[in-house]
């Protein structure tokens, strides 16, 4: 009984990981007309009864501003293009300074990693959804290829308040602007606010944003 248990635990998985592999390499040519945390969201609006109306235009990275690119880069994954999902060098150092602190200080989730979280997942945080991130990361880095990987994120993440998806309308909510003519001032308060952005609002982020310009100097 315990091994048919197991074997069909086993099974189940595999299962889970093939439509997870064929979605990602459906996502090659195919805009997502919706994500996970897309999902979690309408689902939050039902359950407390509050307003919600999404608001999500899919754009060509051709039509996103090279600046809102390199910002956002430079803000949540300085190494994207050096690594292949996963970058072990930061996890390692978080490791080892979360270690001297006796807590976990911060995060060193790459792009692939947040980009598979909100395809395929929710935003409540748990070990499982963790360790399915690192094995899903390097998978949809070798399926999407850098260039289309960067184009799904900017345009599935929240980037204001619930409804509010992908850089496009992202640019259009705090800039009444198209994402195609954000500068590099903008990029920066829009690259700043990707950690909380139903909360945080790009006029505040006075301080991160001049990191993040930093960054952008030194990349």
């Amino acid at each position: 009984m315990f091994r048919r248990i197991i074997l069909f635990a086993f099974a189940a998985l595999a299962a889970v990981y093939l439509f997870w592999g064929l979605a990602l390499f459906a996502l090659r040519s195919v805009n997502p007309p919706t994500t996970g945390v897309q999902i979690q969201r309408r689902i939050e609006a039902l359950v407390r009864r509050t307003p919600y109306r999404k608001r999500y235009t899919f754009v060509p990275l051709a039509k996103i501003s090279p600046e809102l690119q390199h910002a956002v880069i430079s803000a949540e994954d300085g190494r994207f293009y050096q690594h292949h999902g996963i970058d072990w060098d930061e996890t390692e150092k978080v490791a080892e300074e979360s270690q001297e602190k006796g807590e976990v200080i911060r995060g060193a989730s790459t792009i692939p990693q947040q980009l598979v979280k909100n395809l395929f997942f929710t935003t409540h945080r748990n070990p499982l959804r963790k360790v399915l991130e690192y094995t899903l990361a390097p998978m949809a880095d070798w399926i999407l290829g850098k260039r289309r990987e960067l184009e799904l994120y900017l345009n599935v993440v929240e980037w204001g308040p619930a409804g509010v998806y992908g850089i496009e309308e992202g640019a259009k909510y705090h800039y009444r602007i198209p994402a195609s003519r954000l500068d590099r001032e903008q990029s920066a308060r829009l690259a700043a606010i990707l950690p909380a952005p139903r909360r945080w609002r790009p006029a505040h982020m006075d301080d991160y944003s001049a990191i993040i310009l930093g960054r952008m100097e030194k990349a």
